[in-house]
């Protein structure tokens, strides 16, 4: 039986209030006590890259000689020091955290003392020689090829939400051309104060310039080759919670619009049908809690699925997804930030507009991107590993100014040229 050992995390609870030599010391020893403990078991977690595989090493070093085996065991010792620094790292941006949180609850002055001013620690420990570490990744290649096959869970895609939508509330997305509705799109964002660069950039860091309205996060939008990796949706990519958050917020104000597009048009009978199905969804997401946990629990529910391809239809979509990048401006307006760069903007979409504020203080933006962020959420975006916030700023722009070039941007910027064009000519 392999010995059950804290973790880093746990460690630390332990030693809070612990002068800071003494608890240096203590460190020193309960990572010795890990070390050897793994060692003792030959049974423990190792570490190859970003990804984890917990093995039993003692038949994999019977096969080693008398050297390999040392060398083997100081990897093993070196990797075991390494992630228990990480844990004991993470536990501290947490700590510091909720630390920050509660000043923030009692609007207190936030100082650089209530960061973690570093980043990750990097493994600096001995590597195993080419030859070792060939034959430690093909044992355990071959001991994962012995278990059964996992079956892949696949997040939900387009097919499945238009489903849901039709199944729940009879609700069938109208589609129009991709022109249009981005058309559509540029006359909302104006009509609500929004200029081209705040829109197009967004876009562009988002969809990589080549978005189409109905396109999902891990899915190519021309290709349509890939797999869903989120429920992001669209130009703005929302997710499914983000669509039940705003309809509840807003879903009055869109029957409103459909109810006076229908008095006047020759689709009198599609937008009835439209308001009908919106109506339903509308009865149904207010009886959900005005909180984001329950929205996205909700979203992960068939009901909750049917809400989301609103952001396809061609008169809903556009104004869905421009208003949630509105309630984003207007709270850095709020913030004394009117004048917010589409940089900042998508700051505060890529990190939440509360965390995307913070960031942007004198003080976040010397930070380290891992105050901001979860150690899992850190770890798998690459475009914020590694850097501070005003590096990160940095990035997004010059990510941003790639990707305007492809055709997509370049098509969205032509049409908001056109409405401002057309707004003007109608005042």
């Amino acid at each position: 039986m392999v010995p059950q050992l804290k973790t880093a995390e746990h460690w630390l609870l332990e030693q809070r209030g612990t002068p800071g030599t003494m608890a240096f010391c203590s460190f020193k020893r309960y990572l010795k006590q890990v070390a050897v403990t793994v060692l003792l078991a030959l049974t423990t977690t190792i570490f190859v890259g970003e990804a984890t595989a917990r093995r039993n090493s003692n038949d994999f070093m019977s096969r080693l000689s008398a050297k390999d085996q040392r060398t083997f065991q100081a990897y093993l010792k070196a990797r075991t020091f390494h992630e228990a620094e990480r844990d004991a790292f993470w536990a501290k941006v947490n700590r510091k955290r909720n630390e920050r949180r509660k000043k923030k609850r009692r609007r207190a002055v936030l100082r650089s003392t209530d960061y973690v001013n570093a980043h990750p620690p990097k493994y600096e420990g001995p590597m195993l020689p080419k030859s070792l570490a060939k034959a430690w990744s093909k044992y355990l290649k071959d001991g994962e090829k012995k278990k059964p096959a996992k079956k892949r869970t696949e997040l939900p895609g387009i097919p499945d939400y238009l489903r849901a939508s039709k199944k729940y509330y009879g609700f069938v997305p109208e589609r129009i051309p991709e022109r249009e509705f981005k058309r559509r799109y540029a006359r909302e964002a104006l009509r609500l104060g929004l200029n081209s660069d705040q829109v197009v950039r967004v876009y562009a860091l988002e969809t990589s310039g080549l978005g189409t309205a109905d396109m999902q996060a891990g899915i190519h939008p021309i290709r349509r080759t890939g797999r869903p990796i989120s429920s992001a949706l669209g130009y703005a990519q929302l997710l499914a919670a983000n669509s039940i958050n705003e309809l509840q917020k807003h879903g009055r104000t869109f029957l409103r619009r459909l109810q006076a597009l229908a008095q006047d048009s020759n689709r009198r009978t599609a937008l009835k049908n439209k308001i009908a199905a919106l109506q339903r969804m509308i009865a149904r997401v207010n009886r959900v809690p005005k909180r984001w946990s329950s929205h996205q629990a909700f979203a992960r529910t068939g009901p909750g699925m049917g809400v989301h391809p609103i952001n396809i239809d061609g008169d809903i979509g556009p104004w869905l997804q421009v208003i949630k990048l509105k309630g984003v401006h207007d709270i850095a307006r709020r913030a004394g930030r009117p004048d917010i760069s589409p940089t900042e903007l998508e700051l505060m979409n890529l990190a939440g507009p509360g965390t995307g504020l913070e960031m942007m203080t004198s003080v976040g933006l010397g930070m380290s991107t891992v105050n901001f962020f979860s150690r899992r959420g850190y770890e798998r975006n690459t475009i914020v590993r590694g850097r501070t916030s005003r590096e990160l700023l940095v990035k997004l722009g010059k990510r941003m100014d790639v990707n305007v070039r492809n055709s997509g941007a370049k098509e969205f910027y032509e049409v908001f040229d056109e409405a401002a064009r057309d707004r003007r000519a109608a005042r």
